[in-house]
């Protein structure tokens, strides 16, 4: 029984220890700032003052208003992370603000921030209104649906700026444990401005507190602790980044499940006439893309030209193995005659970001539909390339 008193007694005391740690102090003794300055060395009227260095000379033009002892805050300045892809930082470090530039090509990036800020409020469960620069008067509640995003955005110059102001965050620290008393309150507002560029490619969010409140044993305040004031700032700027970096990779997603489930290559004809594949990709693209074909289905390219855009190479089997069979391992053969071909691509007539892919014989003749449609089914996962676009 005295055993388990002197465990909890060590649990008690070790939960004590732990909740009276402030990390905003340095630990040890802070008796330093009760020392007296030692008295400068009297040198006799008859006696040389001997040499001084002033290598480690301390200037009396300080900050003597400043904080010493526990009124140190020793913690880490606060980074904005620009962690979303092509986001980027301004020099101001101590300004919560941060660049995007855009990856959708087929989002307003401005909009897409927009949803981001408003979502994390809608989350938090924090009202919000967007307010006009300029008067600084509420335009309307968007909670409220009374209000569009689109409407409350300010054309200026050529720059686009939104604002959103949101309601109050509370948070109250409360101790005791069958009696609880709220010993801690804080509500703090936060501004959103959201710019874009005449452009429209790069947009910034800006993060800032607009209004603070605090309750606590010493009374209120209005007044919020600059460093304070910085890390809630960047702290609710980083969450904004994390969640505009989770839109782009959702919307990647489902850019890459729609681009798998959609045929790329079918079965045509080029601008001649002739027997060709059709990719649903731009001829530049896939021009760069082949090689990777080429190396996957046993084909070695022995000449190119760029500007006619034509591939010389020649077709050898690949080696099967029945392990690689058992592994999955195996790929998938193009059953043609093992000579030398030309792949030729060619843009479509009036249709963009559509190349035909013609194969010639050494005879210069192309492959006939027949052929093609035989082997299509291995070329047309190869050439879709959907594990690159």
């Amino acid at each position: 029984m005295s055993c388990k008193v002197f465990y909890l007694s060590l649990l008690a005391l070790s939960l004590t220890s732990c909740g009276a740690i402030n990390n905003k102090q340095a630990l040890g003794s802070f008796d330093y700032q009760d020392e007296k300055e030692a008295k400068g060395i009297v040198i006799p009227a008859d006696l040389d003052k001997p040499k001084q260095s002033k290598e480690y000379y301390i200037t009396n033009k300080v900050n003597h208003a400043g904080p010493i002892g526990e009124k140190v805050d020793i913690r880490a300045p606060s980074l904005v992370m620009p962690v979303a892809s092509s986001s980027r930082v301004v020099d101001e470090s101590g300004i919560a603000i941060v660049w995007f530039d855009k990856v959708l090509e087929d989002q307003d990036l401005m909009t897409l921030i927009e949803k981001v800020v408003e979502r994390k409020l809608a989350a938090d469960g924090v009202g919000y209104n967007f307010v006009d620069e300029d008067q600084e008067v509420t335009l309307g509640k968007v909670i409220e649906g009374s209000t569009s995003l689109k409407e409350t955005s300010i054309q200026r110059d050529g720059i686009k700026t939104a604002i959103i102001e949101s309601n109050w965050y509370h948070n109250e620290v409360e101790e005791g444990w069958i009696f609880t008393d709220i010993v801690l309150a804080k509500s703090v507002r936060y501004r959103f401005q959201i710019l874009a560029k005449a452009h429209g490619r790069s947009v910034s969010l800006r993060v800032s507190v607009v209004e603070f409140l605090q309750t606590d044993e010493d009374g209120g305040s209005k007044t919020m602790d600059p460093i304070d004031k910085q890390r809630a700032e960047k702290a609710m700027l980083n969450e904004l980044i994390a969640s505009v970096d989770y839109e782009y990779r959702i919307q990647q997603h489902k850019d890459r499940l729609a681009r798998a489930n959609q045929k790329l290559v079918k079965l045509g004809e080029n601008a001649a006439g002739e027997p060709a594949y059709i990719v649903e990709l731009g001829i530049d693209d896939l021009w760069n893309s082949m090689p990777l074909f080429f190396e996957k289905h046993g084909f070695t390219i022995t000449d190119l030209n760029e500007e006619n855009k034509i591939y010389y190479v020649d077709f050898v089997k690949p080696d099967t193995s029945i392990w690689d069979t058992i592994w999955g391992d195996g790929v998938s053969v193009i059953e043609v005659d093992e000579v030398q071909y030309q792949f030729v691509l060619s843009p479509l007539d009036d249709v963009e970001h559509k190349t035909a892919v013609t194969i010639y014989k050494e005879d210069g003749t192309p492959l006939t539909s027949e052929t093609l449609e035989r082997v299509f089914p291995v070329v047309e996962p190869s050439l879709s390339f959907r594990e690159i676009f």
